[in-house]
């Protein structure tokens, strides 16, 4: 009776260790969503770009992977620039669609409202858009990282080389959401650091048409340095406006807190030339940054990635590994997978992922060519510094309860 027992419990343990095992993949499907601005003014930089780069991920994971145990989908939506639209968005993906990771959402504010949704669900945020640092700080998430770039990285490098310039005295014009908030911030942190001084600033609402006002005040205060913290569309025009203003020929330097490659060939060198920014990718760093960008342009039409785009591509990859060394599509699980896995690829290099979800990675300090140093339509930036991760990024904050040593 006891050895009947016995071998019925043990039976019984096998199916269900067998059945939980078959329950991680359930459906045999990894579905991966892109939740980014197709239409907006952040579409250029992330948009159609983002979910190419997030194809070519899953392509690339196939080919290196034939036999992988899984087939993996990838669906978009348009979160328009509103928060309460991408968490709609995300519930609607988790509870009805079956997401298991969630790429992208170039708005910081739109990404914290998403983060909340996600922390509790067997979903994965890949967050390759969002540049708030909130995000690996007080806003920390056990299944999510922050992959491609943070207000830190990106604002304290360009503050300092502005100071660096002989820029002293500085005016921000910062978009009126917590991205862009946080990377003033953070310069404005580094600016009175390193013995300048911040003389004001102006907070212009997303889609603004018409700087003049904002620039003048900035004028006004005679300040040496203008720094931009806007995004998309709104820093094309602004950084417009100011050249009709003839802000940079009366001596200021414009300095952006945060730009991408797209915005510079919209605005084209005559007009952007000397614009110093940092990023976390650039497509002419070696052949391999070269062959991916040439092959996300013919698929985005003729144009080449953004570092978010880059991101979206470099996390998507390492994502399918970690599932695939895993062995399961649970969110939490993936992301711890994902933190003890080696890290980079031909795209965004090596680096590590810390407890707090932060990729760390190598940052790029660029100034934008003149018209004259230009060889061809994309070659618009050189590379004035590369920073390394440990030096790019902030160290880790205790507001985040992942960095806590148990």
């Amino acid at each position: 009776m006891r050895k009947s027992l016995a071998a019925g419990f043990a039976l019984a343990t096998m199916l269900f260790t067998a059945s939980a095992a078959e329950a991680e993949f359930s459906e045999k499907v990894v579905r991966i969503g892109v939740l980014s601005d197709f239409n907006g003014v952040y579409s250029g930089w992330a948009g159609k770009g983002s979910l190419v780069a997030t194809q070519i991920a899953v392509e690339d994971f196939k080919a290196q992977h034939p036999d992988a145990p899984f087939q993996i989908d990838v669906i978009h939506a348009d979160f328009q620039n509103k928060a309460d639209i991408a968490a709609g968005i995300a519930r609607e993906w988790i509870d009805v669609k079956g997401v298991d990771a969630i790429v992208d959402v170039p708005n910081s504010a739109a990404a914290l409202a998403v983060t909340s949704i996600l922390r509790n669900s067997r979903a994965a945020f890949l967050m390759t858009g969002p540049i708030v640092d909130a995000l690996t700080r007080k806003e920390c998430s056990p299944n999510a990282v922050q992959w491609t770039y943070d207000s830190y990285s990106v604002a304290n490098s360009t503050a300092h080389a502005g100071l660096d310039q002989g820029g002293k005295s500085w005016f921000f014009i910062s978009a009126d959401f917590s991205g862009p908030i946080s990377i003033e911030r953070i310069a404005r942190e580094a600016v009175t650091a390193g013995g300048g001084q911040v003389l004001g600033a102006a907070r212009p609402p997303l889609s603004t048409p018409d700087f003049s006002s904002f620039l003048l005040q900035a004028q006004f205060s005679g300040a040496q340095v203008i720094g931009f913290a806007l995004g998309g569309s709104d820093f094309i025009t602004a950084i417009k406006q100011a050249a009709e203003f003839g802000l940079a020929r009366s001596g200021r330097k414009l300095a952006p807190l945060i730009a991408y490659m797209p915005d510079i060939k919209s605005l084209g060198l005559e007009t952007a030339q000397g614009l110093l920014f940092t990023q976390a990718f650039y497509w002419d760093v070696d052949d391999a940054t070269r062959a991916f960008s040439k092959r996300l342009a013919e698929r985005n039409d003729g144009r080449y990635p953004s570092d978010v785009q880059a991101g979206a591509y470099s996390a998507t990859l390492h994502y399918l590994k970690a599932v695939l060394a895993s062995k399961t599509d649970d969110g939490r699980e993936v992301v711890k997978a994902m933190k003890k896995m080696p890290v980079g690829d031909h795209v965004m290099g090596p680096g590590t992922i810390r407890p707090d979800g932060r990729y760390l990675h190598t940052m790029f300090l660029t100034e934008v060519k003149s018209p004259s140093e230009s060889k061809g339509p994309w070659d618009l930036l050189k590379i004035v510094k590369k920073v390394p991760g440990g030096e790019a990024f902030a160290p880790p904050s205790a507001e985040c309860a992942l960095n806590t040593v148990r």
